[in-house]
C-alpha cells in the first residue's frame, strides 16, 4: 500500500508542477522517471525504458514526415488551395478551412498543421476584411477534431492502440479513428459555423504574422528588377552552342552580370518555363537556351549581337519574379550587420559571393541603388538570388541579418516545390503500410522519416531540427508512469474506487466520468500526459466492470483530444492566442460547445460502434 501512495504523490507532484508552470515540461518528466527510479517503484531499467518505446519512435517519426511535407511545399499547396476555394464567402471559408486543418492534422500532427495553415488564415482574414480572432480558433479546433480522424493525428492515438494491443492484443486500426474523427469533424464545423461570429471576438492584434504569398513580387518591384534583368534565346549560329555552360564569363564586361543559364524554353513554351523555374539539365549548351543577364541595354545589346543571342522582349514584374523565383532558385534579402566582416567590402551587382553559389542581384543603401563598386556600410541592403539549399546554408548570422527566413518564404509562397511528388508517394507508402499492417507503426514511421532524408529532401540537420524534442522527452519519460501505476497497483485502487462510484449505473456512466477526468486535467497539464495517467486506470477499470477496453480506451482518447478550455491546454491553442488577440475567456466560451459535442461522441456514440 505504502508503494501505491509514493505513485499517487508523484502523479500529484508532476501535476502541480505542470500547472505552476515555472520549470521546463522535460525538468519535470524525466524528474518523474527519476523519482520512480529513487524511491525503488522500479528498475533503472523500467524507469528509462519508455525512451526506447516504439510508440515514442513513432511519435518522433511524425514530426520528420510533418517538416518534409512543409519544406517540400505540399503544406503550402494545402493553403493555396484553401485560398482558391474559398472566395469571400465566410461559411465557405470556415468548412474549407477545418476540413484542410482536420485532415492535415490527421496525417502530420495537430502542430504541424495549425503552423502550416495559420499565416494562411491570417491572410485570408486580411483579404476579407474579417477579423483573425473569428477564424483562428475555428482552425485550431478544427485541428484537434481531425486528430482523431487517423492512427497519426496525435501521440495519443499512438498510447491507446498500443494499450488496447497490450490488454487484448489487438490494435486499433489505421483508419479505425475516423469512426469518431468524422463526427467530430462535423460537428466542429457546424459550431464554428453557426456559433462562430456570436462568441468569438473581433479584435485585430497589432502582430500579426507576414505575408509571404508576394513576397518574390515585392523584392523585384523594390529593387527595380524589370528594368535590367534580360532573357537572351541562344540561336542556332552562336559560337555559345556546344560550350559548357559554366564557361560563360562576363568579368571583363563592365555593366553586365551573369544571372543564370536555362534549358531550352522552346521545348516547353516560354511561359512554361519561366513558370516552372527549370534549371540547366545538360553540361553543353543548345540552341534555345536561356542566358539571364543583368545590366544596361547597351551592355546586353552589344553582348547579344556578338555572341547570337535574341534578346526576349516580354519583360513585366511578374515574368521576373517567376524567373528569378521558382522551384529551384529564391530570393533574399539581407542587411549588412554593424561590425559585419563585410563592413568594408567591395560588392557590386552581378558578383558571385565568396561562398560560390550565391548572385548579388542588387545592392541598396536607404533606398537607393549603389552600383559602383562602393564599400559595404552597416545598413546597406543586398538582394542575392541561389538555390534554396545555397540560401539556407550561406547566409551566415554573423555577417548579414537574413530579413525574411527563405525556409519560410519558400514555405509559404513556393506550393508544390522540389520533392511534392516524392514527399506524396513517401506519405503514400507510409499510410499504406499502417493501414494493412504489413509492419509494426514505429517501422512505417522510421522508414518514411529515413526515404525523407535518403530522397535529399531533408537533410541530417533539418532532422534533428524538425523533432519537437520536448514531446518525445515528454512520451518517454512519462511512460514508465503508467507502468508504476498498474504494477503498484494504483490503477487497480482506483479503478476499484471508479466501479464502487459507478455502482449499478452501468457502463455509460463510467465513460463519462472518464471523460470528465481526462479533459479536466487535459486543460491544465499535456494531454499526451493526461492520457498517459488515465490509460493504466482505465483499462483496469473496464476489467474489474466485465466490459470491453475498446469503448472505454476510445473514450479516452476523444476526451484527450478536446483540449478547449484553456490557452495552455496544448501549444496550438496558444499558438493563436497573439495573432488572434485572444483572452482567456473566449478559450472556454467557444470551446464549451465543443467540449459537450465531444462528451456526446465519446459516451453515447463510440458504445454504438465498439460495443461493451
Amino acid at each position: 500500500m505504502t508503494e501505491i501512495w509514493i505513485v499517487f504523490a508523484i502523479v500529484a507532484g508532476v501535476i502541480v508542477l505542470f500547472m505552476w508552470d515555472r520549470l521546463p515540461v522535460i525538468v519535470v518528466c524525466v524528474g518523474c522517471a527519476l523519482a520512480l527510479w529513487a524511491t525503488g517503484i522500479l528498475t533503472i531499467q523500467q524507469s528509462l525504458a519508455g525512451f526506447g518505446d516504439p510508440a515514442t519512435i513513432f511519435v518522433a517519426s511524425l514530426f520528420v514526415i510533418s517538416a518534409g511535407m512543409e519544406r517540400s511545399g505540399v503544406t503550402a499547396w494545402v493553403g493555396q488551395a484553401l485560398i482558391d476555394k474559398a472566395g469571400d464567402s465566410r461559411t465557405r471559408l470556415i468548412v474549407f478551412m477545418t476540413l484542410a486543418v482536420a485532415v492535415l492534422s490527421a496525417l502530420i500532427s495537430v502542430n504541424g498543421a495549425v503552423a502550416a495553415l495559420l499565416p494562411v488564415v491570417v491572410v485570408l482574414a486580411v483579404r476579407l476584411n474579417r477579423a483573425p480572432g473569428r477564424l483562428l480558433m475555428p482552425l485550431v479546433f478544427g485541428a484537434h477534431c481531425g486528430s482523431m480522424l487517423l492512427l497519426t493525428g496525435t501521440p495519443v492515438n499512438v498510447l491507446i492502440s498500443e494499450a488496447l494491443s497490450d490488454a487484448t492484443s489487438r490494435n486499433f486500426s489505421y483508419f479505425e479513428f475516423g469512426l469518431v474523427g468524422v463526427p467530430l469533424v462535423i460537428g466542429g464545423v457546424l459550431i464554428s459555423v453557426v456559433l462562430g461570429e456570436k462568441l468569438l471576438p473581433a479584435r485585430v492584434s497589432k502582430t500579426l504574422p507576414s505575408d509571404l504569398s508576394r513576397h518574390a513580387h515585392t523584392l523585384v518591384e523594390q529593387y527595380k528588377l524589370t528594368s535590367d534583368v534580360q532573357w537572351l534565346r541562344i540561336r542556332e549560329d552562336s559560337p555559345l552552342v556546344g560550350t559548357d555552360r559554366n564557361a560563360i564569363d562576363l568579368s571583363s564586361r563592365p555593366g553586365l552580370a551573369l544571372v543564370s543559364v536555362r534549358t531550352a524554353a522552346s521545348e516547353v513554351g516560354l511561359k512554361a518555363a519561366a513558370a516552372e523555374g527549370l534549371e540547366m539539365r545538360r553540361d553543353r549548351l543548345v540552341a534555345g537556351d536561356i542566358v539571364v543577364v543583368r545590366g544596361d541595354t547597351v551592355a546586353v545589346g552589344e553582348f547579344a549581337q556578338e555572341l547570337g543571342l535574341t534578346i526576349i522582349d516580354e519583360v513585366d514584374p511578374q515574368g521576373a519574379a517567376n524567373r528569378l523565383f521558382n522551384r529551384n532558385s529564391g530570393l533574399a534579402e539581407v542587411v549588412i550587420k554593424p561590425r559585419s566582416p563585410l563592413v568594408g567590402e567591395r560588392f557590386f551587382p552581378g558578383m558571385v559571393t565568396p561562398s560560390g553559389d550565391l548572385i548579388v542581384l542588387a545592392i541598396q543603401r536607404q533606398g537607393k541603388d549603389l552600383t559602383t563598386g562602393e564599400p559595404l556600410a552597416a545598413g546597406d541592403t543586398l538582394l542575392l538570388q541561389g538555390t534554396w539549399e545555397a540560401m539556407e546554408t550561406r547566409l551566415e548570422p554573423a555577417e548579414v541579418l537574413v530579413v525574411d527566413s527563405p525556409e519560410l518564404v519558400r514555405r509559404q509562397a513556393l506550393p508544390m516545390g522540389p520533392g511534392a511528388q516524392t514527399t506524396l508517394v513517401i506519405l503514400a507508402g507510409m499510410v499504406l503500410l499502417l493501414a494493412t499492417g504489413l509492419v509494426p507503426a514505429a517501422v512505417a514511421g522510421l522508414l518514411a522519416a529515413g526515404a525523407f532524408l535518403v530522397s535529399g529532401i531533408l537533410n541530417v540537420e533539418q532532422v534533428y531540427r524538425a523533432i519537437n524534442w520536448t514531446t518525445v522527452i515528454l512520451v518517454g519519460a512519462m511512460m514508465p508512469l503508467s507502468v508504476a501505476i498498474q504494477e503498484t497497483g494504483a490503477a487497480q485502487l482506483l479503478a476499484e474506487g471508479l466501479v464502487g462510484l459507478v455502482g449499478d449505473a452501468g457502463p455509460r456512466v463510467l465513460l463519462a466520468g472518464l471523460f470528465v477526468l481526462t479533459a479536466v486535467l487535459g486543460q491544465v497539464i499535456s494531454n499526451t500526459a493526461t492520457a498517459l495517467i488515465i490509460i493504466p486506470i482505465s483499462v483496469v477499470t473496464a476489467t474489474q466492470m466485465g466490459i470491453s477496453p475498446e469503448p472505454v480506451l476510445m473514450a479516452v482518447g476523444v476526451a484527450a483530444a478536446a483540449a478547449f478550455l484553456t490557452p495552455v491546454a496544448t501549444p496550438t491553442n496558444l499558438m493563436v492566442m497573439e495573432p488572434g488577440n485572444y483572452k482567456f475567456t473566449d478559450y472556454w466560451k467557444f470551446g464549451l460547445p465543443f467540449m459537450l459535442w465531444f462528451f456526446v461522441v465519446a459516451v453515447f456514440v463510440v458504445p454504438l460502434i465498439w460495443g461493451f
